[in-house]
């Protein structure tokens, strides 16, 4: 017979596998929007963590969901240069730390969620309105949280959407963070790339909950 926790766990390793997939899809596009803004190698970095995580997919499966998204925190964390790593490694595993171990509710997630966020905060020693992951995830966290206590569905449309809007005001910003702050000026009216795959990352965990919530 499957649990709740059983199917949470395979929930969780899907959303794992659609992420990995979806940021080995996107390494090109972001790495030409890290060209504008920085180094160029922003993709590539991010499609690394992928194949570092789709490398240990068979360690990840049997671990409960908590102890699944630390160890991916560090894979992550290990593999990964630059400021990538350190960032989206912070963001699994602050994830899992926030997690109590056996069923978790939605307010749980949510709660995790933003303490998460809180946690890549803390690590960039950054925060909103200087052009970086945080305009999009801030947003986000905050809009989960919100609405958690509505229907699922509805949860989900409000993390999503303040997904996007994050993304859009972010482009208007004069970036003061990372490497897009040398460029000035230049960097208004351009997609961060950090922005764009926390937004793509939001998007796509929502619509795969979404799913399964169906």
């Amino acid at each position: 017979m499957t649990t709740t926790q059983d199917a949470t766990q395979a929930t969780a390793l899907a959303i794992l596998d659609a992420l990995c997939a979806r940021l080995i899809e996107a390494e090109a596009e972001l790495n030409a929007l890290d060209r504008a803004v920085g180094d160029g190698d922003h993709g590539h970095n991010l499609a690394r963590a992928a194949n570092a995580l789709l490398a240990i997919r068979d360690e990840l499966a049997p671990l409960s969901v908590p102890e699944m998204l630390k160890r991916a925190g560090k894979a992550v964390v290990m593999s990964v240069g630059g400021a990538s790593g350190p960032l989206y490694g912070t963001l699994l595993l602050e994830q899992g730390k926030g997690l109590p171990e056996g069923e978790a509710s939605r307010a749980d997630w949510a709660r995790a969620f933003t303490l998460a966020v809180e946690g890549v905060a803390r690590r960039g020693k950054s925060a909103e309105g200087e052009k970086t992951m945080l305009d999009v995830l801030g947003p986000a966290a905050r809009a989960f949280e919100g609405a958690v206590d509505q229907d699922f569905a509805s949860a989900l449309a409000a993390l999503s959407q303040a997904a996007v809007d994050g993304h859009l005001h972010c482009r208007g910003l004069h970036a003061s963070r990372g490497r897009a702050a040398y460029v000035g000026e230049r960097s208004v009216g351009q997609d961060d790339p950090g922005a764009t795959t926390a937004m793509i990352c939001v998007q796509l965990v929502a619509a795969k909950l979404a799913e399964g919530a169906a």
